[in-house]
This record gives C-alpha cells, sequence and structure tokens, in this order.
C-alpha cells in the first residue's frame, strides 16, 4: 500500500510565476524532472502521470464550501490552493469538478496571503473554520512545497480561526516541529480496508492513516475523522465496527475535535465512469435515487441505518463525541444520529463551539 507521496517528473510551469518562490523551492527540491515553461496552462490540459501544472490562480483564494440549499452544511470555508489528486480513489467527486485534468497548484502566494488575511480581518464571522482538502488532498503534496511550515504557525496567532488540514496520506513529518497552538486540526478521510485497497489504491492504508494521526495527537494537534463516503457491501456493518474499534486503539477520542458521515453520493455525469472504475457489484449492488441536490444518493432507509450504525459504534468510545451528518436533511439527522443540528443551534454552530481550543 502507497505512502502516497507524490513524485513529479514533469513540471509545466506558467511564465508569470517562474519567479515566484513556491517555483524556486519546488524546483530545488525536485531533481532530474522535466521543466516546460509556457505563457500559459490551458484549463483543460489532460491528467498525466508525474506532471504537476503550476499556475498564477486569477480566482478567489478564499471561498464558502459549495453547499446546496436542501441539505445541511457545514458552513466550512475553503482555502484554495490547487485542484485535483494523484491518489486515484474510484469514487472521487473532484471527477466531476475536474474532469480528466492534470494535478495544479497555485505559485501567486502573495495574493493568497493578502486575501485570507484581508478575509479574517474583514469578516463578521465570529469563527472562521477553514480547510485546504475541498478541491485536493490537503497533504499530497506538502513535502514539495511544505505550505503547512507557514500555515500552521500562522493560524496559531489567530485568536478566531482554525486550520483543517484533510488527508489521506500520511505526510505529516513537518508538522511535528511546528508551534500550533491548538489552532490546527489534522484529519483523515477513513475507509474500511475492504474498500480502500479496492478504491483507494493509491492512498496510505487504513494501519499507516491512524499511525500518523496518533504521531500528530502525540505533538499536540487535535484531531477529525470524515467517514465519508460509507459505502454498502455484504459485511459493512462489521467492517465499520472493527474500523472504529481500530480508530479509537491508535487515538485518544478525548482529543477528537469532531467527525463527519456522508454515504456514497456523486453526479448523474459521473454515473458511467464510476460504475467503470469500480466495476465491483458487490459494491454497486444497491439501488440509488436522485436527492434534492441532484445527486445520486442511497434510499433513505439505507443511509439512516448507516449513520445509526456508525454513530452507535463512535459514542461507544466517547459519549460526548461531536458527530455530524454532510450534506443531509433535518430529518435525516433526527432518525440516523438522533438529534437535529437545529436542536444545537445549527450546524454552524455546533461545530464553531468545538473548533476553538
Amino acid at each position: 500500500m502507497s505512502s502516497s507521496n507524490f513524485e513529479p517528473n514533469r513540471f509545466v510551469i506558467e511564465e508569470s510565476v517562474a519567479d515566484s518562490p513556491m517555483v524556486q523551492q519546488l524546483l530545488s527540491r525536485v531533481s532530474g524532472a522535466e521543466i516546460q515553461f509556457v505563457s500559459e496552462v490551458n484549463s483543460t490540459s489532460q491528467m498525466s502521470a508525474g506532471t504537476l501544472e503550476v499556475v498564477r490562480f486569477k480566482g478567489r483564494f478564499i471561498k464558502p464550501c459549495p453547499g446546496t440549499s436542501h441539505y445541511l452544511c457545514c458552513g466550512y470555508q475553503i482555502l484554495h490552493l490547487g485542484t485535483n489528486c494523484s491518489l486515484g480513489c474510484t469514487y472521487c467527486i473532484l471527477q466531476s469538478y475536474f474532469p480528466g485534468a492534470a494535478l495544479r497548484i497555485f505559485a501567486n502566494m502573495t495574493d493568497m496571503w493578502q486575501q485570507l488575511e484581508a478575509h479574517l480581518r474583514n469578516s463578521n464571522r465570529k469563527v472562521h473554520r477553514i480547510g485546504t482538502g475541498e478541491f485536493t488532498d490537503s497533504l499530497l503534496l506538502d513535502p514539495l512545497t511544505r505550505m503547512s511550515e507557514e500555515l500552521v504557525p500562522f493560524f496559531a496567532d489567530q485568536d478566531n480561526a482554525v486550520l483543517e488540514l484533510k488527508t489521506k496520506t500520511t505526510n505529516v513529518d513537518l508538522l511535528g516541529g511546528l508551534e500550533h497552538g491548538g489552532h490546527t486540526i489534522v484529519a483523515w478521510s477513513l475507509n474500511t480496508p475492504y474498500l480502500i485497497e479496492r478504491q483507494e489504491c493509491g492512498a496510505a492504508s487504513l494501519s499507516q492513516r491512524l499511525a500518523a494521526a496518533a504521531r500528530c495527537q502525540a505533538w499536540g494537534y487535535r484531531l477529525a475523522f470524515h467517514f465519508d463516503p460509507l459505502i454498502a457491501y455484504p459485511g459493512w456493518q462489521q467492517d465499520y465496527a472493527d474500523l472504529v474499534a481500530q480508530l479509537f486503539k491508535a487515538v485518544d477520542p478525548a482529543g477528537i475535535a469532531w467527525i463527519s458521515l456522508g454515504t456514497l453520493r456523486f453526479m448523474p455525469s459521473l454515473k458511467a465512469t464510476l460504475f467503470e472504475r469500480i466495476a465491483d457489484s458487490a459494491i454497486l449492488g444497491e439501488e440509488f435515487i436522485t436527492g434534492m441536490d441532484g445527486k445520486l444518493r442511497y434510499f433513505r432507509d439505507l443511509r439512516v441505518e448507516m449513520y445509526r450504525h456508525l454513530s452507535d459504534l463512535l459514542r461507544q468510545g466517547r459519549r460526548d463525541l461531536c458527530i455530524y451528518l454532510c450534506m443531509e436533511s433535518d430529518d435525516i439527522w433526527r432518525e440516523g444520529l438522533g438529534f437535529s443540528a437545529a436542536d444545537r443551534g445549527g450546524l454552524v454552530a455546533l461545530l464553531d463551539q468545538q473548533a476553538l481550543p
């Protein structure tokens, strides 16, 4: 099983960022790679193994999570540092966002810092939960970019903000020596070994992820975990029970900020690609319906069953563990978790209360 290191053998670099500190650092850390400078990278360039595109980002670096009004959204804010991922998870929603696109990072970091600082200074939000893991894996390229060395200390100095680094890798070495002040939460997406071996072949194994989480907890970081997507297949109940047991054996549940649950869902446009990539009748044996957000989902009863099962397992490790559902309706919350986010002031307020150390 891979430890998820990405080693580029080719850089495609826009000329406008060729002299940037980011590019200079990247080239100093990778030897023997092909280097190509272009005036502008094509927005629809195709994925090529080992290729990393380094571009000037012209949009907003800080933006709200792309939720939907039909389901409860957590109010997470995205720090947009790059797009796509090389881990190759068969079900990944990024296939819908960036079909066939190459792995890409942004090099105009001065613009990013200006926008982030302005956002924190001018926003009327009392608590900022900001993450880098929406459009790419937060730590996939950290050994190359070393962005954690700048982001973690920065957030340590912010009274009302936390950074969430969400990953399926073991790339946490740089975090060990950083002053984080409790304002960085390191998070892992988790799934059963059965699914990891078949559907997350480029990601770290479950044991590797949990070992990395234990290291971060030893360094004083709070943790988070995302059981998303939960996928139904014969034997899923016992497999997820075993997973939760391994989780609580590896880390102290008292140091977990939150855990999210979400079942498999995808855009209809991804269905043909998804079914071709998964090619596993055990996983695709369930029926799907179209949800209010247009995504294909499991039937309501199965979703509720999975949420009840996982929440019961997790509460055995810690009764007051903060568990929430990702992109589900209020009635599913009540049936699946036994309470509504509204009962606790709303999902945004619920997570804001957990965010700051």
